[in-house]
C-alpha cells in the first residue's frame, strides 16, 4: 500500500467515527482529501459510496431510535431542498454562499458549546421550512451533512435519536444521488475502484468504533462534540472560500 492509500484508510476511519458520533463527517473529511488527485466532481462521486455504506450501517444499528416525525417533516423537505440546491449550484455563487454558511455553522457550533442552542426548538410547519432551507443551502455548497446537523440541533433529540434521524435523512439523499453519480461518472469511478474500496473499509471500521462510543456518551458531552465538529467545519468552510 502506498502512503496515499494508508492516508485514505486512516481518514476514512476518522470520518466514519466522527459521523457515528456527530451525525455527519464522511463527506466533509474524505472529499477534500480526494479532490486534489481526482477532481471535485469525481471526488464527490467516489465518496458517495462509502458515505452510503457507512450511513446504512449507522441506520441499521440505531434503527429503533429514528424520530420519524422529524424525518417526515424536516427530512423530506431537506432532501427536496438538497436536490434543488445541487441543481442550482454554480461556482460563482458557491464561494459567497460557503462564507455565509461557514459563519452560520460557526454560530450554531458556538451556541451549542455555550448551551444557548438548547433553548431553541422547531416544530409544526417550521420544521419543513427549516429542512427545505438547510437542504437547499447544503446542496449548493456540497456540505449537506453539516448544514443538516445544524438544523437538527433545534429539535432537541437525544444523542442516539439525533444520529439515527440524521442517518435516515442522509440515506434518502444517498439513494437518489448515488445512481445519478454512477450514470455520469461510472467509468471514472470504476477506474478509481481501489481508492473507493479503501475509503469504504476505513469508513466501516470507523463506523463500528464510533457507534460503540455513542452508546456510552452522555447527552451533554454529545452536544459538546456536535458543537465542536460544527465549529470546526464552519471555520474550514470560511478558510476554503
Amino acid at each position: 500500500m502506498s502512503t496515499f492509500d494508508i492516508l485514505v484508510v486512516v481518514v476514512g476511519i476518522a470520518a466514519g467515527g466522527v459521523a457515528s458520533v456527530a451525525g455527519f463527517g464522511v463527506g466533509s473529511l474524505l472529499t477534500p482529501l480526494l479532490t486534489p488527485s481526482a477532481g471535485a466532481k469525481l471526488a464527490v462521486a467516489l465518496v458517495s459510496v462509502p458515505h452510503a455504506i457507512g450511513t446504512l450501517l449507522r441506520l441499521w444499528r440505531l434503527r429503533h431510535d429514528i424520530s420519524w416525525p422529524v424525518v417526515k417533516t424536516f427530512g423530506l423537505a431537506s432532501t427536496a431542498g438538497g436536490l434543488a440546491g445541487a441543481y442550482a449550484f454554480t461556482q460563482s455563487r458557491a464561494a459567497l454562499l460557503a462564507r455565509v454558511l461557514g459563519l452560520l455553522l460557526v454560530f450554531v457550533g458556538a451556541a451549542e458549546l455555550l448551551g444557548a442552542a438548547a433553548r431553541f426548538r422547531v416544530g409544526g410547519k417550521w420544521a419543513s421550512v427549516a429542512g427545505a432551507v438547510s437542504g437547499l443551502f447544503g446542496g449548493m455548497v456540497g456540505n449537506q451533512g453539516g448544514i443538516r446537523t445544524a438544523g437538527l440541533v433545534a429539535f432537541g433529540l437525544q444523542p442516539r435519536a439525533f444520529v439515527a434521524t440524521a442517518a435516515a435523512i442522509a440515506l434518502i439523499v444517498d439513494l437518489v444521488r448515488v445512481p445519478m453519480y454512477a450514470m455520469s461518472e461510472g467509468e471514472a469511478m470504476l477506474a478509481a475502484w481501489r481508492v473507493m474500496a479503501l475509503a469504504t473499509v476505513g469508513v466501516v471500521i470507523g463506523t463500528f468504533a464510533g457507534s460503540g462510543i455513542l452508546m456510552r456518551l452522555p447527552e451533554q458531552t454529545f452536544r459538546r462534540v456536535v458543537g465542536v465538529v460544527l465549529l470546526a467545519l464552519g471555520i474550514w468552510m470560511l478558510t476554503q472560500s
